[in-house]
């Protein structure tokens, strides 16, 4: 019994009817049927349905009276609805009717929350189409007050009141900073002096005559390291051998060859060619009633920076100018003209060299990229023929010194080697790329005598010369040598040069202090550097030597050529 009645105290049900002991029996008879629920009353009380106004999308105008009148309808309603409810809930137990009055409430309670939040976005509603209130008042117009006074010459009136009439509105011409000079040969007159002077005569005849006998650039062996550093060191610059001689940054700079008398060319980013006689200026200065810029004459032949010039190899009487204006022309001191060799209104030129030793066919680079070819002997001023290459810039172009179908081509990063007999206008690849500069390539040359070297100068601060002795597939990297090369916005860039006398010596200017120009070996050594003291002041980026005598000439950004001389 012990264990029966522990049993049965563990199966006791979670939930037990009030008065039914665990274990006791119902008594025996039909079971009681169950009390019948009541259905709900939520389905007697429906939430009232929203005015037809809210649904069709209009704002309903409700009165305070109407709304009034309304509220007391529907407590009628609710009375006469709770009286029915009352007689429902008359046989119920207390319970259940309390409950379904607390449901009742529940509903009315809802319905009202809803009313207040359906009334509450009408409110907003009507806040938001209500136009804003402007607080500015507009002022009122005088009719017969007195306006502000107003000038008569700004209305455009007469004093006597008559309106004047309205003048004519013409057209306004932008004119062009650089517009091109006519095609075309140009006079020789110096824009610093008077064509009609005896003195400009002479010195053109004077010239004339001078390149009739100069002596040609013949090959010849090299001289010894330590013989070239002897001739170096006499070279010395003074007061009289410096001088402004162009407008403007130097972009170029040419000797003339002959062997008795000095002859600068200069080439101006203003478009402008200055040459510098300085026998002549140095004799002139000293007598005392002449002035300092005898002996210096300069001319326009080009309308925009003259960034390649050269005597002709054939005759030193001619000087040729290449122009980013798109035109080549050469300038003949004995005739006393510009001429125009060639003309490319659409393209702009940057580079060119002679490919022929007698001077008259020529090979024209252009800062798109094309290579152009033009014979001098044939009649008018165009091209015979355009190439497209694979550089999209050519900065320099160079011929070869004794294969003269070869020429190498300085670009943005690569130095090409084409040969003139293989190219198409179509395109031409070419048959040597050099790809070892990192950086924006400035220029590219062989060497003067027999091109076995070529010199780059790269914005990377480096100047690499290659071993072209052999021209095949590839050109191995001779030697690096670290210059600044980095001029800035202002400066004229550097181009490091052959020596035409010493091929295995470069010359370059330096940005270091105190200002100098620099020569190196090819092996990277340096060999010397040109001091000026007080009278070298600012950076030479162009240079030249004179292919036979121990003279530099070197020129900066501002105009001036600085010369060293034995």
């Amino acid at each position: 019994m012990y264990r029966d009645h522990r049993n049965a105290r563990a199966r006791r049900p979670l939930h037990r009817p009030a008065g039914v002991r665990a274990g006791l029996r119902s008594p025996p008879g039909p079971a009681p049927a169950p009390a019948p629920v009541p259905a709900p009353l939520l389905l007697l009380y429906p939430l009232p349905a929203p005015p037809a106004e809210i649904l069709a999308g209009r704002r309903p105008l409700l009165s305070r009276e109407k709304m009034g009148s309304r509220s007391a309808s529907e407590e009628k309603a609710g009375s006469r609805q709770r009286l029915q409810v009352k007689d429902e809930f008359s046989g119920l137990s207390p319970y259940e009717r309390k409950r379904l009055k607390n449901i009742s409430e529940n509903a009315n309670f809802f319905a009202s929350l809803q009313l207040s939040a359906s009334a509450a976005r009408l409110r907003e509603m009507i806040k938001k189409r209500q136009p804003p209130e402007s607080k500015r008042k507009m002022p009122k117009k005088r009719e017969n007050g007195t306006g502000c006074r107003r000038s008569m010459r700004l209305l455009k009136v007469d004093p006597s009141g008559v309106s004047l009439p309205a003048t004519p509105t013409q057209p306004t011409l932008i004119a062009d900073e650089n517009p091109l000079l006519p095609p075309g040969p140009l006079e020789m007159t110096p824009e610093n002096g008077d064509d009609d002077n005896d003195l400009f005569k002479g010195f053109l005849q004077t010239w004339a005559e001078v390149s009739k006998t100069s002596i040609k650039n013949t090959e010849k062996e090299l001289s010894s390291i330590k013989n070239y550093k002897a001739n170096l060191n006499g070279m010395v610059i003074n007061e009289d051998t410096v001088h402004k001689v162009t407008k403007g940054p130097i972009l170029s700079v040419a000797l003339h060859p002959s062997e008795i008398r000095t002859l600068v060319a200069a080439g101006a980013k203003s478009g402008q060619v200055g040459l510098w006689d300085l026998q002549l200026h140095i004799s002139l200065l000293k007598q005392t009633h002449q002035s300092e810029e005898d002996g210096i004459y300069v001319f326009q032949p080009h309308s925009q920076p003259v960034s390649c010039l050269y005597f002709s190899p054939a005759n030193p009487a001619h000087i040729l100018s290449l122009s980013y204006d798109g035109t080549l022309r050469c300038g003949d001191f004995s005739r006393a003209i510009f001429e125009e060799v060639c003309r490319d209104e659409r393209s702009s030129f940057s580079s060119f060299d002679f490919l022929g030793e007698d001077a008259s066919t020529l090979i024209v680079g252009h800062w798109n990229g094309n290579i152009s070819l033009v014979d001098r002997r044939t009649p008018g001023t165009s091209y015979e023929k355009l190439i497209n290459s694979s550089l999209r810039k050519i900065r320099t172009v160079h011929v070869h010194p004794v294969h003269r179908q070869y020429f190498i081509t300085a670009g943005l990063r690569d130095t090409h080697i084409y040969d003139a007999r293989h190219l198409n206008p179509r395109g031409s690849q070419p048959l040597i790329s050099l790809t070892e500069h990192t950086k924006s390539i400035a220029s590219a040359y062989f060497s003067p005598l027999t091109g076995n070297r070529v010199v780059t100068t790269c914005a990377d601060c480096k100047l690499r010369i290659f071993d072209s002795s052999c021209i095949s597939s590839q050109i191995p990297l001779l030697t690096t040598i670290r210059h600044n090369t980095i001029t800035g916005r202002w400066l004229t860039r550097f181009q490091a040069v052959w020596d035409p006398k010493q091929e295995d010596c470069v010359i370059v200017g330096s940005m270091a202090h105190p200002r100098r120009v620099e020569i190196f070996h090819e092996t990277g050594k340096q060999v010397h550097s040109f001091f000026g003291g007080e009278c070298l002041v600012s950076v030479c980026s162009i240079n030249a030597m004179h292919p036979t005598r121990y003279i530099l000439a070197g020129g900066n950004s501002s105009g001036k050529i600085h010369v060293f001389m034995n």
